[in-house]
């Protein structure tokens, strides 16, 4: 069976691809990048373990995955997806692209692997590693099914895509000796998880009249358009000022120079007023519509230069 409109198989692998939506994966992949950093800032390249390093970024791209599956399919039961008034991106539940029956089973296919992959986990960070992994999955579900709806998915965001990879992911690549609470590692986690927020941010902007109607009562659908401007702004700007007196706390502890200084600099430079500054005039001269699916590439794009930056910097300033 082939759908007219996009030429897409029902049940395909094409329409799998198109599910799991693909340019999703860097929001999954930046905090697991910044962990990588700062395990690398405590313990250098000798105590930095590959294994457990790629286990984390291959259990978030799954995770990911799964999440998007998930919202899809119950999204599409509920009868949010409309596709005559959906603004975002077509849903390939809602377009038959998936049947329903296969999208349960894809969703239970991913959640095994994400559990298979996360297992060995328990050999680098312990058996507390099962609840992280249990909670992950359980939130995964209970975002979609309530938590978006009472408005607080940015809470989720900043736990589930910045505090808990940045720091399991830290946690877990270093040896035992070293394996501990850092105020630093946690300040990049708020920081990573107020960036991402920006993307749920408009997101929600986007949706937010279709959102009023179905009760869904989001942080933009409270804040109004307006205050949901400023918000995304300035979660922006703090987390790049979060970042920056961190890197410039790290000049200190190895020497202090002008290349080190600017070395601080440059992510909080580029992302500010190269990236998200242009972005959020965008998402206000826009406004409303389809067309805010643009600001979402570019905020993905963000996201990424954000992660890859500070990273970068966090391991130059570490040398």
């Amino acid at each position: 069976m082939i759908m007219t409109q996009q030429n897409i198989q029902v049940n395909s692998f094409h329409a799998w691809v198109l599910a799991a939506r693909p340019k999703t994966l860097t929001g999954a992949a930046v905090p697991v990048l910044l962990g990588w950093a700062m395990a690398f800032h405590i313990g250098g390249w000798s105590n930095f373990r590959i294994i457990p390093a790629l286990l984390c970024l291959a259990f978030a791209w799954i995770m990911q995955i799964d999440s998007n599956l998930i919202n899809d399919y119950f999204d599409f039961v509920h009868g949010n997806d409309d596709p005559e008034s959906r603004l975002g991106p077509p849903r390939a539940c809602s377009e038959g692209w998936i049947t329903p029956d296969v999208m349960r089973i894809g969703l239970a296919v991913t959640t095994a692997t994400g559990c298979f992959v996360g297992l060995p986990l328990i050999l680098f960070g312990g058996w507390t590693m099962i609840i992280i992994g249990i909670l992950c999955v359980a939130f995964a579900f209970l975002y979609t099914l309530k938590f978006s709806y009472l408005g607080l998915g940015d809470l989720l965001v900043l736990v589930f895509f910045g505090i808990i990879p940045v720091c399991l992911t830290t946690y877990v690549i270093l040896p035992t000796e070293l394996q501990g609470f850092s105020w630093e590692t946690f300040l990049v986690s708020i920081a990573c998880g107020l960036v991402i927020d920006t993307l749920l941010i408009v997101n929600n902007y986007r949706d937010r009249d279709n959102d009023r109607r179905d009760g869904k009562m989001t942080l933009v659908v409270r804040l109004g358009a307006k205050r949901a401007e400023e918000l995304y702004r300035w979660l922006g700007i703090v987390a790049s000022l979060m970042m920056l007196a961190l890197l410039l706390s790290f000049c200190d502890e190895r020497g202090c120079n002008a290349l080190r200084i600017i070395i601080a600099f440059i992510p909080s430079v580029v992302y500010t007023f190269f990236l998200h500054k242009p972005t959020a005039s965008l998402l206000v001269k826009i406004h409303e519509g389809k067309a805010l699916n643009g600001v979402l590439g570019k905020n993905a794009r963000n996201m990424f230069f954000f992660g890859l930056l500070n990273a970068v910097a966090i391991i130059l300033l570490s040398l």
